[in-house]
């Protein structure tokens, strides 16, 4: 793994990342500073924003939380960085979503290609698009590696759809958090298995899914739609810093497949098999 940004490295390294999203279609200032000075209180990475170099320069003069700026344009990017953004990442899929466009595997590693040209040395990420197949997911990874991307993110299937959702309405938290999560969960597993890049989990996840991202091998998390409920600084606060401590948790790193084998095995040991005898 090799990070252009030291501070970001150590995070990643320590699979402690989180990354909070502040609105990828989000131009208002006032709430965008109101997040950017919270997370200075909190344990967050790093702040996710629309690329727009007079945010970026706003928050520059402001904070010293470092900045990712996001979009689909190679050159709104490459602009962000020359007013101080520290890691960019084509992503913002969502806006294309509901006009039926959706950008294939190809698109998706060519504009990389172009960015990683125009923005030699800084950290980018790229978000994998949910739609295409496992298979499809992997081998788009690996060609981001190889072409010298830095960073991947995995994403899943919207959080309105689970809202509209009649069945979910009626679910238990925690079951509600594990449906929301699973498609970003598995693309996580899938892609980690196959680099030595970073992943970063994103897409529903919140304080009762995070922890389970580390057993899929991510090394970091994307917040977005979770914060939106919290509804002043000090509650956002208080929720980033309980995910924080929740996957900051060691024995949350190391459940493996081979520790429930042995949890099972220990459970079952001394069962009287005579028990099941008919």
């Amino acid at each position: 793994m090799h990070l252009f940004n030291k501070k970001l490295s150590n995070s990643f390294s320590l699979n402690k990342v989180i990354k909070v999203i502040a609105g990828l279609n989000n131009n208002d200032i006032k709430s965008i500073i109101k997040l950017a000075k919270a997370l200075e209180l909190t344990d967050a990475t790093y702040i996710d924003i629309i690329a727009n170099t007079r945010l970026v320069s706003i928050l520059n003069s402001i904070t010293d939380i470092p900045i990712c700026v996001s979009s689909i344009d190679p050159l709104e990017l490459y602009n962000c960085i020359l007013c101080g953004a520290d890691i960019v990442e084509i992503g913002n899929f969502d806006i294309f979503y509901s006009r039926n466009i959706v950008l294939s595997d190809t698109d998706v590693l060519n504009l990389a290609i172009e960015t990683r040209k125009m923005i030699p040395n800084n950290d980018i990420c790229v978000t994998i698009p949910h739609y295409l197949d496992l298979y499809k997911q992997v081998k788009l990874a690996k060609n981001l590696e190889q072409v010298g991307i830095n960073i991947i993110q995995t994403e899943g299937y919207s959080t309105k759809f689970y809202n509209k959702n009649i069945f979910f309405q009626n679910s238990d938290n925690v079951s509600l958090s594990t449906s929301i999560a699973s498609a970003s969960l598995s693309a996580t597993y899938a892609i980690s298995q196959s680099l030595n890049i970073p992943v970063i989990t994103s897409s529903g996840i919140n304080c009762l899914s995070s922890p389970m991202t580390l057993l899929y091998g991510a090394s970091g998390i994307g917040l977005g739609t979770a914060l939106n409920n919290q509804t002043n600084i000090f509650n956002i606060c208080v929720y980033i810093n309980e995910i924080s401590h929740a996957i900051s948790n060691q024995s949350n790193h190391l459940i493996n497949n081979s520790s429930i084998s042995s949890f099972y095995q220990k459970d079952f040991m001394n069962i009287d098999n005579s028990l099941f005898v008919v």
